[in-house]
């Protein structure tokens, strides 16, 4: 029976999100503490969490973690903002208060975009101050659940250490993506508390340099990823980003478990962000409605065109040069219209912001990313752009799925595991998959939605009422895991 599970994580939606790892780390600790689990978080005081939004206050001071060559002083704070879940944060300001030194950014200064230099001590101090404030809480858990590169060496401190108030507990390492791997020069070593024996090239060494994710690999009791298909994908070495090796080692130890969605935030009968409720009992006028006010917000031209949109950061994992090389064709051979929003590759969000003036009433752009925006295209648009190279899971088309706008995806990743492919003699599916990496490939399954859109209205209609019955809330995702921490603590 499992009882308590502690989550080390270096991001936790609402405080603080860069991507989908925010995201887990602030719904499944709620879902399982909804099903009785004593669940605790900790994450590292960046300056950018709003104190006093997030109702934080100091619970100990003084608090000590010993690292390789040194004693490391801090403290700890508490926000009990997410239903049923201890949050506490670990101040420790030289290396997390970065607007001291008018640096912003979780992992790199947000105006240079450049990583900072120490991030292999913040996150091995993080990771072993983490395990230090379960110890001061006298929270002894049964589970540890790290995710990433940033935590990933919880794992070795646990073996390594043989601390016996860690004795019986296990560890699990979900990788979120793999090509963030945390690599960085040796002279972490003695500092981070590794073992130089343990500085090889079947742990942490990699060309010479700490990889710590590889470590994290090597040391934990369990892994998993975020989606069946992509735990298949990631022991291939187009996917497997140099570790594919270490993993096939590991394939019995590894497991996919799809992510969910905060169906309290994503729900478009309940959703008080849009301007028009709807269920799948009424979606159509709902759509409609909400449409209409996209389409006035992006200045769009017609009501019966189709709008295709995409809310994502503009990189190229998310498909954004293939789009970048079809989408001039697309408006100008076909009757359709579309939404962008997003930032991220200067030569993208420069690309994309010149085409409204080129092609006005046919496409509209924002550089940037409000939530607002993000929720009322979900629910005004008919379609969703998903073009990604790879996508360990992806939220982006459960999300749209909810909201009756039907995914254009590439069938990798979660993409593959939660987008049923459109089946025209039978009328049904809840999206349109391509394969292929090829502008080409994007192209046409584009022009096969849009076709469908106009040949075959009651085909739209099933697909968008199917898409909405499917049920991809955290309750299935938090029983998957309850499973998986039982195979990890090695009972039935």
């Amino acid at each position: 029976m499992i009882h308590n599970i502690l989550f080390i994580s270096s991001e936790m939606t609402p405080f603080v999100k860069t991507g989908g790892l925010g995201d887990v780390v602030g719904a499944l600790p709620k879902s399982l503490a909804a099903q009785g689990i004593t669940v605790k978080v900790v994450v590292p005081l960046y300056a950018s969490v709003d104190y006093q939004k997030y109702h934080l206050f100091k619970v100990m001071d003084g608090n000590c973690v010993a690292m390789g060559n040194c004693l490391e002083f801090f403290s700890v704070h508490r926000s009990d903002f997410v239903q049923g879940v201890e949050t506490y944060f670990i101040e420790f300001n030289k290396y997390f208060n970065r607007r001291v030194y008018k640096q912003h950014g979780i992992y790199d200064d947000w105006e240079t975009h450049q990583e900072y230099h120490d991030n292999a001590f913040r996150f091995s101090f993080f990771s072993r101050a983490a395990l230090q404030v379960a110890k001061d809480l006298n929270f002894k858990p049964d589970i540890v659940h790290v995710h990433d590169w940033q935590t990933s060496l919880v794992p070795y401190y646990l073996k390594h250490d043989r601390d016996p108030f860690f004795d019986g507990t296990k560890s699990l390492l979900t990788l979120h993506n793999i090509p963030y791997q945390g690599k960085y020069p040796a002279d972490v070593v003695p500092y981070a508390k590794i073992d130089w024996a343990d500085f090889n090239a079947s742990a942490f060494e990699d060309y010479g340099r700490v990889n710590l994710l590889k470590g994290g690999i090597r040391f934990a009791d369990k892994l998993n990823t975020v989606s069946p298909n992509y735990a298949h994908e990631i022991l291939t070495p187009e996917y497997g980003g140099g570790l594919d090796f270490m993993l096939r080692e590991r394939q019995n130890d590894l497991y996919g478990i799809l992510n969910g969605i905060d169906t309290q935030i994503w729900n478009p009968e309940k959703d008080i962000v849009i301007p028009h409720q709807y269920s799948w009992h009424n979606f159509q006028q709902g759509k409609e409605k909400n449409k209409k006010e996209l389409i006035h917000h992006f200045n769009l031209s017609s009501i019966s065109k189709p709008i295709f949109s995409m809310a994502v950061r503009l990189t190229e994992q998310k498909g954004v040069k293939m789009l970048s090389e079809c989408i001039e064709p697309v408006l100008q051979n076909m009757s359709c219209q579309f939404v962008i929003m997003g930032n991220g590759d200067s030569w993208a969000q420069n690309y994309f912001d010149s085409l409204p003036k080129k092609y006005p009433g046919q496409i509209g752009v924002k550089i940037g990313f409000e939530q607002e925006m993000e929720h009322l295209m979900d629910a005004g648009a008919d379609f969703s752009l998903v073009p990604s190279l790879y996508e360990p899971c992806g939220l982006k088309q459960m999300v749209s799925q909810t909201y009756g706008t039907l995914p254009v995806a590439r069938a990798t990743g979660g993409l593959e595991d939660t987008v049923s492919n459109y089946n025209e003699y039978y009328g049904i599916g809840t999206g349109f998959k391509f394969h292929d990496i090829s502008s080409h490939a994007l192209y046409n399954t584009i022009g096969w939605a849009n076709a469908t859109w106009y040949d075959r209205p009651d085909h739209i209609h099933t697909m968008r009422k199917m898409a909405m019955k499917k049920n991809y809330s955290w309750a299935k995702s938090s029983l998957d895991y309850q499973s998986l921490y039982h195979k990890t603590l090695g009972v039935s």
